[in-house]
């Protein structure tokens, strides 16, 4: 009986480690009391992307960090390209390619693969 594990099982504990150890640099670097989760990671690099950094946010401008947040990240990929800014400073993209919404665990592998990315080159 085989019980080696397979690739996708590889490059999930892969991944689960490498998220694990962006979270955790994070959490440290701004002294949060726990790990941020994606949608707070997402909101992060919204603000970042944005270039605004504030303590409270409406909840539509926290939806829009995290739509500029994943246009960001997925541009990397080529599903999106950077448009512009409106006259508000907010960056603006344009969908390239479709992104397969059936396939939400995929998605969120592939978000938090292009986060980590994102960290790594971001400090």
């Amino acid at each position: 009986m085989d019980t080696a594990p397979n690739i996708n099982e590889t490059e999930d504990w892969q991944l689960d480690f490498e998220w694990l150890r962006v979270r955790t640099l994070v959490q440290e670097t701004l002294g949060y009391d726990k790990l941020p989760d994606l949608n707070a990671m997402l909101l992060l690099i919204g603000m970042q992307e944005l270039g605004h950094v504030r303590e409270s946010w409406t909840k539509e401008e926290k939806q829009d960090l995290m739509h500029i947040a994943v246009c960001s990240l997925l541009a990397q990929e080529g599903f999106y390209e950077f448009e512009g800014l409106d006259d508000d400073g907010w960056p603006h993209f344009r969908q390239l390619a479709p992104v397969d919404a059936n396939r939400l665990k995929e998605q969120e592998k592939l978000l938090k693969r292009l986060a980590i990315r994102y960290v790594d080159n971001s400090m």
